[in-house]
C-alpha cells in the first residue's frame, strides 16, 4: 500500500544537497516510487519532502541503516529529520 508522507530537515548547504537528488532516489528506491522536493520560502537550507512510500518498513529500515550515514553527511543533511504521516479526519 501506497503512503504520502512529509519529511523536513535544514542542511549546511542547500546546492551540495539539491544536487544528492539522484543519491535519495537510488538509496530508497526499493522503499519510494516518488519525491517531489520543496525548500523553504524563509529558509533556503530548510527543505521539505512529499514522498510516495511503496514500503515503510524498507524506508524505515533505509533511515536507520548506519550507511545512510554517509550519504547524510555528503549531502548535509543535519538532524532531526522530521517524518508526518497522514492522519484520517
Amino acid at each position: 500500500m501506497k503512503t504520502t508522507i512529509i519529511t523536513r530537515h535544514k542542511v549546511g548547504n542547500i546546492d551540495t544537497w539539491l544536487k544528492g537528488h539522484q543519491d535519495r532516489l537510488d538509496i530508497f528506491k526499493t522503499a519510494i516510487s516518488d519525491i517531489k522536493t520543496f525548500q523553504d520560502a524563509d529558509d533556503p537550507n530548510s527543505v521539505a519532502m512529499i514522498i510516495e512510500v511503496t514500503d515503510m518498513d524498507k524506508f524505515h529500515a533505509i533511515l536507520k541503516d548506519p550507511s545512510t550515514e554517509t550519504f547524510k553527511n555528503k549531502h548535509t543533511v543535519l538532524d532531526p529529520i522530521t517524518l508526518s504521516m497522514p492522519v484520517k479526519v
